[in-house]
This record gives C-alpha cells, sequence and structure tokens, in this order.
C-alpha cells in the first residue's frame, strides 16, 4: 500500500547571531506546493545582522529540480542583500547540479537594456533598406522578363499543367467574387450620381457616369484589388513555403531555372485572364447601374442601355483593358517577389503574404495615376 508523499516545508532558524538555517523536508516534486521564498525575505529583512544562510536537509525524503529551483531563488535573495549561501547541507547530487549550473558565468551583456536608435540612425538604415530592395525588385523584373523572352521563342521550361492550373484558378475560380464586388460597386456608383443628378432633373446620365467609370478605370482597379488580395497572396504563400521546404534550393540544384518553373506560369496565366476578369467585371458593374436605373430611377431598359451605349467607346474600352493588362502584371510580379524573398520559418510565409498583398495594391494605385496622366497629355 502506497502512502502519501508528505509537503515539502522549510522551517527557519537562527544557529547563531549572523546565520540563519533553512531545515528542509518533506518530498520536494514538481507536483507539490513548493514554499515560497517570501518566508526567507520577510525573515532576512527583520533581522539586517543575518550574514550566512545554510540549509539542513536531513529531513527531506525526495528532491528534485524543484528544490534547485528554490535554492537558486534564495540565492538571488542573497545577492542582492549581501548575503552568503551555504549549500553543504544539501544533498551532493543538488550540490553537482548547483554547481554546474553556475560554471559558466552571465554574460555582462545579457540582460542590457536596448539601446533607442536615435531619428537619423533609423532614416538612413530605412534609406539602404529600400535602396536594397529595388535594386532586389529591379533584378527580379530583368530576370522576369528574360523569362517571359525564352517564353516566346520556345526555350523557356515548365509544365503546362501549371499554365492550365493557374488559368483556372486566376480565371473561373475568380468569378464569383468578381461579380459580387463589381456589381456592388455598379450599384453604389448609380445610387451616388442618382442623388446629385436628381437635383438638375438628368437622372439619365447615370448610365454614362456608370459606363465611363466601370469601363474605364474602376473596373479594371477593383478586379486588380481583388486578385492582388486572392491570387497575388496566393502566390506568395505557395512559393513561400516552398522556399521553407527547401524545395526551390532543390530545382536550382537540379539546374531547373526557378523563374520558368515556378513564376511564368504563375505571372502569363494571370496576366492573360485579367482583360477578360475587366470585361466581365465592366458588364457587372453596368448591370448594377442598370439595377438602381430602373428600380429607383424609373428609367426604361432600352433607354438605359441606348445611353450606355451611346457614352462608352472603344476608346474608354482600350484603356481599361490596358489598366488590366498592367495590373496582372503588377500582382503577379509582387506575389512572385514577396514569396522568393521569404524566410525560412512559418511565420516568415504570413510576412511574405501580407507584403504582396500591400505590394500588389500600392502598385496598382501608382500605375493608375501614371497612366490617368498619360492619357490626359495625349488627350485620350
Amino acid at each position: 500500500m502506497s502512502t502519501k508523499p508528505t509537503q515539502p516545508r522549510i522551517k527557519i532558524t537562527r544557529s547563531s547571531n549572523d546565520d540563519l538555517l533553512v531545515l528542509l523536508s518533506g518530498s520536494w516534486g514538481l507536483e507539490a506546493e513548493i514554499p515560497l521564498v517570501d518566508d526567507i525575505r520577510g525573515r532576512v529583512e527583520l533581522e539586517p545582522r543575518i550574514k550566512r544562510i545554510t540549509f539542513d536537509s536531513d529531513k527531506l525524503d525526495h528532491w528534485d529540480s524543484s528544490l534547485l529551483t528554490f535554492v537558486i531563488k534564495v540565492g538571488d535573495l542573497c545577492r542582492q542583500k549581501k548575503i552568503r549561501v551555504n549549500i553543504s547541507g544539501l544533498p551532493k547530487g543538488a550540490q553537482k547540479l548547483l554547481a554546474l549550473a553556475t560554471a559558466v558565468p552571465e554574460k555582462k551583456d545579457t540582460r542590457s537594456e536596448e539601446v533607442r536608435e536615435s531619428f537619423l540612425f533609423r532614416v538612413g538604415q530605412d534609406t539602404i533598406n529600400f535602396f536594397r530592395t529595388a535594386g532586389e525588385m529591379l533584378a527580379f523584373i530583368g530576370e522576369a522578363s528574360a523569362s517571359f523572352g525564352r517564353f516566346l521563342i520556345g526555350k523557356a521550361h515548365f509544365r503546362r499543367s501549371d499554365l492550365t492550373l493557374t488559368l483556372q484558378e486566376c480565371g473561373a475560380q475568380a468569378l464569383p467574387i468578381v461579380s459580387l464586388i463589381s456589381l456592388l460597386v455598379g450599384l453604389i456608383f448609380a445610387f451616388i450620381g442618382a442623388v446629385q443628378l436628381k437635383l438638375f432633373g438628368a437622372e439619365i446620365y447615370v448610365a454614362n457616369l456608370v459606363a465611363i467609370s466601370m469601363v474605364r478605370v474602376m473596373g479594371a482597379v477593383m478586379t486588380g484589388i481583388i486578385m492582388a488580395g486572392r491570387t497575388g497572396a496566393a502566390f506568395a504563400a505557395q512559393l513561400g513555403t516552398m522556399e521553407t521546404n527547401e524545395e526551390i534550393d532543390a530545382l536550382k540544384t537540379l539546374g531547373i531555372s526557378v523563374m520558368d518553373f515556378l513564376v511564368l506560369p504563375r505571372m502569363f496565366g494571370l496576366t492573360l485572364m485579367m482583360p477578360f476578369l475587366c470585361l466581365y467585371a465592366n458588364l457587372m458593374g453596368i448591370l448594377g447601374g442598370l439595377i438602381v436605373g430602373i428600380g429607383m430611377l424609373n428609367i426604361g431598359f432600352m433607354q438605359y442601355y441606348n445611353q450606355t451605349k451611346g457614352a462608352v467607346t472603344l476608346t474608354d474600352l482600350g484603356i481599361g483593358l490596358f489598366h488590366g493588362i498592367v495590373f496582372g502584371v503588377l500582382v503577379a510580379l509582387a506575389g512572385c517577389l514577396r514569396g522568393m524573398q521569404c524566410g525560412r520559418s512559418a511565420s516568415a510565409v504570413g510576412d511574405a503574404t501580407t507584403s504582396a498583398v500591400v505590394t500588389g495594391i500600392v502598385s496598382i494605385i501608382i500605375a493608375t495615376a501614371i497612366i490617368t496622366i498619360v492619357c490626359n497629355v495625349l488627350g485620350i
């Protein structure tokens, strides 16, 4: 019949005028409730004449690492109070483990506080990182361009199944979210335009507003942002996981071009599907405006259709499709670049995905501004 182990206890007595004796008893195990060092701290503060603490383990039944933890905490307290610790009364095994634990001294700068960097230092560091990142981005764009050139002359090596899968992921599987967002954007444009145009009795021009804005810019911009958050993030996560698992290193070891095998199918597939998605987004946006026009403004279907047909030109459609092609290239490059730059940890994959989405959206906004300014200068 087994007996329940006794709880660990300490008893503090004075062995002399300047010595404090700590009597250890019971079974010291991790499952037991270890006594607190506060009892010894209170005794030391009440009797400032104490110069040494000694342990007595004659009544100790069992011990493990919990006893060592207790003794180390007592030692930290004694160093603060400038009191010596005598561990000769502890079990031999405990004395050896304590000697082993304290054999290597603590480094002086282990617990040093973090030095606050100056403003100029941070600005300089960020500037260096910016130019370094810009250089890496230009190098990646150059490698991608070279890979696309090899594809045009038939020397790029990649699996056709990867390209087919990318076309499916960037095309048919993206239609539901593109439909929802584009329809809602068309509804919002039409509703906002109707509120203002009603003041002048020009509700019919809601069709012009929705059609031109969707076909020329907004259809492509909304599709690009959707693909940046959906497909660009997926590219970064896929390539980042491959980088973490050292699959990309294996491809390089086998002499396979990573740009041809991994980046080219994704870049070509997204660039090819973006114009079709933009056309579909334009249609859904105009449909959203039609719903508001018929349901809220009492505009007839044929009247709205004729107004839309007269407002949109082939130039507007071409500019919108050009936006889509540029956005497809930018989103694919951002996703693949951040995936290739991913570190070797799980958290790095998440960071690469986030960075890919941010880079893609920022690139879309900048490209939109540049194309708009160029079109304005050219008068188109």
